[in-house]
């Protein structure tokens, strides 16, 4: 078995999400719910297929973001995986639906952070054993960065 790092592509820091599923239908079931979460939401998907075919299906509501998605899902290459880049939603705004898809099986991450991937590749194929979300914590908040949390969560309006 190899492992290996794959980067996601993510040039404009959008929000990206990836998961793990187990069946075709994913696409249209992550369509429906995407767009019944968020009207008007941009967005590309992209899921790999892990039997038959084994093909890259993919959907969304604006072509740049499915291109995207789909570059990543190549990178990846790793069986029932997915990949979302959210235009003009928050990962808050659609991971109720997302989870809700009987069908997905995981939720690796949901962010804007710079993403890698880890990867392990088999005879068989890939899977994702996890992810390294953004960088390493570099301290411990203290009173004015609780203070600064609290008012920031208040301020976007996520808490009263």
């Amino acid at each position: 078995m190899d492992l290996r790092l794959v980067a996601i592509e993510n040039p404009a820091n959008l929000n990206v999400i990836v998961g793990q599923s187990h069946f075709v239908k994913t696409v249209e079931d992550l369509h429906e719910a995407l767009v019944n979460a968020v009207p008007g939401i941009q967005f590309g998907l992209a899921f790999c297929e892990a039997s038959g075919d084994c093909l890259i299906r993919h959907t969304g509501t604006e072509p740049a973001l499915e291109t995207l998605a789909v570059r990543n899902a190549e990178a990846m290459g790793a069986g029932h995986s997915f990949v979302v880049f959210l235009g003009n939603a928050f990962p808050i705004n659609v991971l109720p639906a997302i989870r809700s898809a009987v069908e997905v099986c995981n939720v690796f991450c949901a962010t804007a952070n710079p993403l890698q991937v880890v990867i392990a590749e088999s005879a068989q194929g890939r899977g994702i054993l996890g992810v390294i979300d953004g960088a390493s914590p570099k301290g411990v908040e203290d009173e004015g960065g609780i203070s600064w949390r609290k008012s920031f969560l208040r301020k976007i309006g996520y808490k009263l």
